[in-house]
């Protein structure tokens, strides 16, 4: 089944090491916003698809209000058919998610948050630009918990300005003593163009050797807790993986609604430019093409290796590739405790997961039979 995203390109104010795209918000472009993906969303009706899951990402989807929501997810059930037990995830940040606007969303239909603490430690949150304090991001927890959601996410950054091994510790002490059943763990990566590309910045953040630390001790403790690391940067307890995220990593097909929104549907990837007011003003104009001619191979074994569950050697033949190379490959690594291999199938150790670039490449060479 088919996984809607939006991309709600709105911010109060635009974090400094943010490169994802976002404008400010007002109530015009807010409305402006809503009409046009409406419209998008109605544009699809004849695809006769269903649904199992919506996200509402951005930016910032928690400036928008209640109603906004409402009207887009009604839009979303006219247009489409909505599995039962559809998986619908708005992120909010702690700073806009007020009693009044979670109503109005439960009320929509979420029934899935991820909220953007990305650290319980308020001068690290302060470094990062971010409008929130740590109780103000417990209080949104606990609001959530309150109003009857308990699929909750709270995402974190590894490596920030000023972090150290004992300021990451306390922040993921604090997320469980919460109980959340999801946590999404980011390290950061200073992009260009943006107020992090300094080298003030640079000279703060965590070195390499440190983020690896941070990483490897945040996956024992997660899972020393009963979570599991499912993907490179996702954990959760049984039961609260992220369906709509797993689509993007088993190559299920996805629509992207909004600008800078992607899509992938029958084996072509497309985009929607980003430019909200290009978006508002001709909303149904076809999406551009991003990749019509993806390399399945590639692109599985790229995918998959994110993912606890690993890539199949039967998989990797089916496709094309060198199965037996592979294998080969995959035990090479797996002496350098970076590979777990199963019978039929291998994936990436939390030390692999490091170096996840280069070895994905590497396994990618072996099933074409090239080598580095």
């Amino acid at each position: 089944m088919l996984g809607i995203y939006l991309h709600v390109p709105f911010c109060i104010r635009k974090c400094p090491y943010c490169a994802f795209y976002s404008v400010g918000c007002s109530n015009e472009l807010i409305d402006g916003y809503v009409k046009a993906a409406i419209k998008k969303i109605r544009s699809y009706k004849n695809l006769g698809a269903e649904a199992d899951t919506v996200y509402f990402g951005g930016g910032t989807p928690s400036c928008l209000s209640g109603e906004a929501v409402g009207l887009i997810m009604e839009e979303i059930k006219s247009s489409f058919r909505l599995a039962d037990g559809a998986e619908i995830t708005l992120e909010a940040n702690p700073s806009s998610l007020t009693k009044k606007r979670l109503c109005g969303y439960i009320e929509a239909g979420v029934n899935r948050l991820s909220i953007g603490v990305q650290s319980a430690v308020d001068g690290e949150l302060s470094l990062l630009g971010r409008l929130h304090s740590w109780s103000e991001a417990k209080n949104a927890v606990l609001l959530a918990r309150e109003q009857g959601v308990d699929n909750i996410s709270c995402d974190l950054m590894l490596g920030t300005p000023g972090q150290t091994l004992e300021s990451l510790a306390l922040s993921v002490s604090r997320l469980l003593e919460l109980k959340v059943p999801h946590i999404s763990a980011y390290m950061l990566k200073i992009e260009e163009n943006t107020p992090f590309d300094c080298d003030g910045i640079k000279d703060l953040a965590a070195g390499e050797d440190l983020v690896c630390d941070m990483y490897l001790s945040l996956c024992r403790t997660l899972r020393d807790s009963g979570y599991s690391r499912y993907e490179i940067s996702n954990f959760s307890l049984p039961g609260y993986f992220s369906r709509h995220n797993l689509k993007y990593w088993t190559l299920k097909e996805y629509l992207g609604i909004g600008p800078s929104a992607h899509s992938f549907i029958g084996g072509r990837r497309l985009y929607i430019p980003s430019d909200v007011a290009g978006f508002i003003n001709n909303p149904v104009s076809e999406d551009l093409v991003e990749d019509d001619n993806i390399n399945m191979l590639e692109e599985y074994i790229m995918l998959s290796l994110r993912l606890d569950s690993g890539a199949s050697y039967q998989k990797i033949a089916s496709l094309g590739g060198d199965a037996g190379r592979v294998r080969h490959k995959a035990e090479i690594f797996s002496q350098n405790g970076l590979i777990k291999l199963n019978d039929s199938s291998f994936s990436l150790t939390d030390r692999g997961a490091l170096v996840s670039n280069n070895l994905i490449l590497e396994i990618y060479l072996a099933a074409i039979d090239e080598d580095v």
